[in-house]
């Protein structure tokens, strides 16, 4: 029997199982160590180990043989983090590696595990209540781990387990990532192993302040609603504070001004200096980095860093060899690698994150063409060495000698994952589903902005032969980018022109990749740049195939902020847009978190106007073409009452539209029935309204 291709895709977690990932490296660069599923439709991660000299790969840790027929069961905790980080695998999902390179820690259905990377032992170790994230220390003698609101540790044989610092009550939490940092600042963890492996840094954060929503399952009406805490636009936050904990239990508190400066971005601790910590104001215009005394507690202010409309949130400065501080930073127009406030990437390069440093340069991740990511060494001296080349999106991790690279091409299915190691390169087995299409993507220049835009036609389409509708696939928003040198990224859209469609996917103004104008192009409008956008990139691809699509007949699709885009597009450019799909749709920012928010709209109390021009609701008079909206009513990102509240200014309005709700579905639709039938329901609706 044939799989279709929305199953297929939801079946490979997009094509993704299989690939490796986590990668890390040992010291000495003489072992690779990555999760990777056993094939590309099996969701378990397991752990991996590529011997450099040889090539040789072997599996260190199989989940199936250390559960057998019990399986998984993800304590609420994990299955929380796992949704901030969009993580839909099973298995091994992360694992850490002391800096000896000889003992591994990871979280598998609740427990904490430890492996002997040479001899392959592994060993349940003794712990209390459901284990969040265990991290072995840097010298491999304890396992320090998250549970019930507490931080606890055991040693790495199973000895001696106890609590360092527990909660005083119910909100307060030691040792997690509060719900901003993980889901809008990219920092997943709360707590750091100092290199001597003899204490740690630990957040702590109280949601008290936090206002509670909730979370109901209408399919079941006999459970009641889960109870979240929820920071929406311009109310408050978590407390946030940071301790220095020995393994002993004492604890000092790191001090730092957290009336002016109230998120934690970003805690490095490495052997080459004190630990950094990055704090951010709560308008994000203002952000120190500051290194901490861990004995008294007090703090040096090493770099301000201040920005009129926002601060970016980038990898976490750190000291590196000799004591250098290294930060990214917004300087002259462009992202650039700073050390000691020196700027040592020119600006040909918009600087995206930091992969290692080294005593006489830094390897980061960075874009001259924004479709395209390379890795380079950026010398102190201001030489700038690209270690990649092409048109592909490239990654890397080093750990001595050795150097891994990752790349996603447009000439290639799926992802490629290179050794090197002096002039020897070893390829690591990708083990991915072959995709049963290959994406014939034309990429453009569209418009004045230049909106880099991929245009995709039927693979039978002959240019020319006749005019097709258009469906614009957007996701447009900050902090995204479709528009990539990667076939995988085009997969699902070429299912989508094979469907009979000219499918146009353009990466607005505010997306990454091009600049600190570009990305600050969308402060206080989101709404009329990204759609501007839109509308100019239809504009160029008309232009430029004008006898293969009819503009006469645009529909337009998006998720999440492609979503918020999609409904907008309907409501305020009928004339453009003549049906629209619209899958969990942010629709009133003032639902919407206060990191990702506030950032771009400012503060609701303070600025009602500006989130009354960027809302949905104020429009529902207005439309005049089919929309059909699709939410997760499960969604504790997107809460559903975006949709819901739409949909009630649309009825109060008298406006005809079409409300699909998926009970038990979160912001991520990973199901395979759910996906498959989505996918098919979308199509039937926009063929039917775009005759």
């Amino acid at each position: 029997m044939t799989v279709s291709f929305p199953r297929l895709a939801a079946r490979t977690a997009r094509f993704t199982l299989g690939i490796p990932r986590n990668i890390a490296v040992a010291p000495d660069g003489s072992k690779v160590w990555y999760i990777r599923t056993p094939d590309g439709v099996t969701r378990t991660g397991q752990l991996w180990e590529h011997d450099v000299a040889t090539g040789a790969e072997s599996v260190v840790v199989d989940p199936a043989a250390l559960l057998g027929e019990a399986g998984e069961e993800l304590p609420a905790e994990e299955r929380s983090r796992r949704e901030r980080s969009r993580e839909s695998s099973a298995g091994l999902v992360d694992f850490s590696v002391d800096d000896t390179g000889r003992w591994a820690s990871f979280a598998l259905s609740g427990r904490a595990w430890a492996v002997h990377l040479a001899g392959r032992a592994v060993t349940e170790l003794p712990t209390v209540g459901a284990v969040v994230d265990p991290r072995v220390d840097p010298t491999g003698r304890n396992v320090a781990y998250a549970s019930g609101g507490g931080l606890r540790v055991v040693g790495i044989t199973g000895r001696d387990e106890r609590a360092l610092v527990e909660p005083e009550s119910p909100t307060e939490v030691w040792g997690r990532a509060e719900f901003i940092a993980a889901e809008e600042l990219g920092r997943y963890r709360g707590f750091w192993w100092a290199p001597d492996g003899g204490s740690l840094l630990v957040e702590r954060y109280d949601e008290a302040p936090v206002q509670v929503w909730h979370v109901a399952d209408p399919e079941n009406p006999d459970r009641e609603p889960a109870a979240q805490r929820y920071p929406a636009a311009g109310t408050p936050n978590a407390i946030v504070t940071l301790w220095h904990v020995g393994l002993d239990g004492s604890r000092t508190e790191i001090g730092w001004d957290r009336n002016t400066f109230e998120y934690l971005v970003g805690v490095t601790w490495t052997p080459h200096g004190d630990p950094v910590l990055q704090v951010m104001s709560r308008d994000q215009r203002h952000a120190q980095v500051l290194a901490a005394d861990t004995s008294s507690g007090s703090k040096r202010v090493l770099r301000e860093l201040v920005d009129d409309d926002w601060v970016e949130v980038t990898s976490a400065p750190r000291y590196a060899e000799g004591g250098r501080l290294v930060t990214i930073e917004d300087i002259d127009g462009m992202r650039r690698v700073v050390a000691d406030g020196k700027p040592i990437s020119d600006l040909t390069w918009q600087v995206r994150s930091i992969v290692s440093t080294h005593p006489d340069s830094v390897i980061a991740t960075a874009s001259q063409e924004p479709t395209e990511v390379q890795v380079v060494r950026f010398g102190l001296d201001g030489i700038s060495e690209p270690i990649t080349a092409g048109p592909a999106v490239h990654g890397a991790v080093v750990g001595g000698p050795t150097t891994v690279i990752t790349r996603s091409a447009l000439d290639h299915p799926s992802t490629t994952v290179t050794v090197h190691r002096e002039e020897m390169a070893n390829q690591i087995t990708v083990a991915s589903e072959p995709p049963p299409l290959e994406p014939g993507v034309t990429l453009l220049h569209a418009g004045p902005h230049a909106l880099r835009t991929a245009v995709l036609f039927p693979r039978d389409h002959a240019l020319g032969s006749q005019r097709l509708p258009v469906l614009m696939d957007p996701y447009g928003g900050p902090h995204a980018q479709r528009v990539l040198a990667s076939s995988r990224m085009f997969l699902e859209a070429q299912w989508l022109a094979d469907q009979g469609f000219c499918v146009v996917i353009a990466d607005g103004r505010g997306t990454p990749g091009r600049g600190h104008a570009w990305e600050r192009a969308v402060r206080h409008d989101l709404a009329s740049v990204s759609l501007d956008d839109q509308v100019a990139a239809l504009a160029a691809v008309a232009e430029q195939f004008p006898d293969d699509v009819d503009t006469s007949r645009v529909g337009i699709t998006g998720w999440s902020y492609g979503g918020y885009l999609s409904a907008l597009a309907v409501l305020r450019r009928p004339d453009v847009f003549h049906v629209a799909v619209a899958g969990a749709p942010v629709t009133e920012w003032r639902l919407y978190d206060t990191a990702y928010t506030e950032r771009y709209l400012g503060d609701p109390n303070v600025q009602p106007d500006v989130y009354d021009r960027n809302s949905l609701l104020p429009l529902a008079e207005k439309l005049v073409r089919p929309l059909l909206l699709i939410h997760g009513i499960a969604d504790d990102n997107v809460f559903a009452a975006h949709t819901l509240r739409l949909s009630s200014a649309l009825l109060a309005a008298g406006r005809p539209h079409s409300v699909l709700p998926l009970s038990g579905v979160t912001h991520m639709t990973s199901q395979e029935v759910v996906a498959e039938n989505l996918a098919v329901l979308q199509v039937d609706f926009l063929r039917q309204n775009l005759p």
